[in-house]
């Protein structure tokens, strides 16, 4: 028997390919040095630019300008990454912005080096698009609950690992430490990520056409889909609320109950400790068991009420015990949100799907905090939070009256 050049080099790919075990392995590494890059000076942002002399309508904006380059990158990258077959390339770019955003918190100046820094931060967490959409791939297409749950883990891992360490890092060596460990982080993600495994493309249906055409009939299919408008609309409730709080000003009140640069670590681990167990377990077995959308209603009203109380708590402790149930709250809609993006769609189409779906909540991103900003400086603090909370309800709500939700 007689092996063609074609069969004999597929069999060469596939004895080269790394194993199963060491494509996870090395996507997780990737992705627990990528969300550490992003949010380990999250904890400390809000306090930092408060130190500045900035006016809390600016820190809303600045803290929200994070969505804004994601609302215009996501949706178009989602679409390239689709016509060019290919995500890997966008997660070393990802790495690079990463690297760039935490150089520009370094400038000196009032507010432009931490704006430019929070611009380039959202380049950055845009490769988040081709990201979810490769990891999808290791996995069958009825297990993308799974993989999602298993991807919201890992992200969690990154952000709490980065912003465990932030505080800690401003109390031994100033803000900046914060920042240039950052650096350093997003070094090593980016050669990390030259290792991480994409799956061979499959021959294009039309052989005439350019790689990187756009293929319209998927961007149609995609703008057209009613479930994708719902699920991206139900997450930039869910984003909002994760931006005013602990993303946000959750920090400050911590300030104003007297927690220092190392207890605001506290403060983050009560939050994402839950947040990282419960995600990991919403998509493999708590949908399973108890239905996709009595889990969403129940994480948006747990939400809501636990962002309700954190401007009432007159103790760290407390503050902490609010943070835990919130973080329970978000983790129980959130990878359910991010499998209903694209577990729809086919393999080619799924980066732009998810790319809609990550522009439109970086909405919430962007306005959550903005607005909240505004609120608190009329009202205080409360204003804002109170504020959050009430995205939670509109998001139980919305959630109640579409059945298209159900599995």
């Amino acid at each position: 028997m007689h092996l063609t050049s074609e069969s004999t080099q597929e069999l060469q790919q596939r004895q080269n390919e790394p194993s199963i075990r060491s494509r996870h392995l090395i996507f997780a590494a990737a992705t627990i040095l990528y969300w550490t890059t992003l949010y380990i000076y999250v904890p400390i942002l809000s306090p930092y630019l408060n130190d500045r002399g900035l006016s809390m309508g600016w820190i809303g904006f600045i803290l929200g300008s994070y969505g804004i380059t994601q609302i215009i990158i996501r949706f178009p990258l989602g679409v390239y990454s689709d016509a060019m077959t290919r995500r890997k390339p966008f997660l070393v770019i990802g790495m690079v912005a990463g690297l760039v955003s935490c150089l520009l918190f370094l400038l000196p100046g009032t507010w432009g080096g931490p704006l430019s820094g929070r611009l380039m931060a959202g380049v950055s967490a845009a490769a988040w698009v081709p990201f979810t959409v490769l990891y999808a791939s290791y996995y069958p297409s009825n297990q993308t609950h799974q993989a999602m749950g298993t991807l919201s883990f890992l992200t969690v891992f990154g952000q709490l690992a980065g912003m465990s360490a932030s505080g800690w890092l401003a109390s031994a060596g100033g803000w900046d430490n914060a920042f240039l460990c950052g650096v350093g982080v997003a070094a090593i993600g980016t050669l990390v990520a030259f290792f991480v495994y994409e799956p061979p493309s499959q021959p294009q249906r039309q052989p005439s056409r350019s790689r990187t055409a756009v293929d319209r009939t998927i961007v149609a299919k995609v703008l057209r889909s009613r479930l994708l408008w719902l699920v991206s609309t139900l997450s930039v409730l869910a984003h909002g609320i994760l931006f005013v709080t602990m993303f946000g000003f959750t920090p400050l009140q911590a300030v104003e109950l007297g927690a220092s640069e190392a207890q605001l670590t506290g403060i983050v681990v009560a939050f994402m400790v839950p947040h990282a167990l419960v995600s990991l377990w919403s998509g493999r077995y708590l949908a399973p068991r108890f239905g996709t959308r009595p889990m969403m209603i129940s994480g948006f009203l747990l939400a809501a009420a636990a962002t309700a109380i954190i401007p009432f708590t007159q103790s760290l402790g407390m503050l902490a015990f609010t943070q835990a149930i919130n973080g329970i709250a978000q983790a129980m809609y959130f990878p359910l949100l991010l499998s209903l993006a694209i577990r729809s769609f086919a393999t080619t189409e799924r980066a732009t799907a998810m790319g809609l779906y990550q522009s439109v909540y970086s909405l919430g991103m962007f306005l959550g905090p903005y607005i909240a900003g505004g609120l608190n400086s009329l009202g205080g603090l409360k204003a804002g939070f109170l504020f959050g909370a009430s995205l939670g309800l509109i998001g139980a709500i919305v959630v109640l009256a579409n059945k298209r939700l159900e599995d």
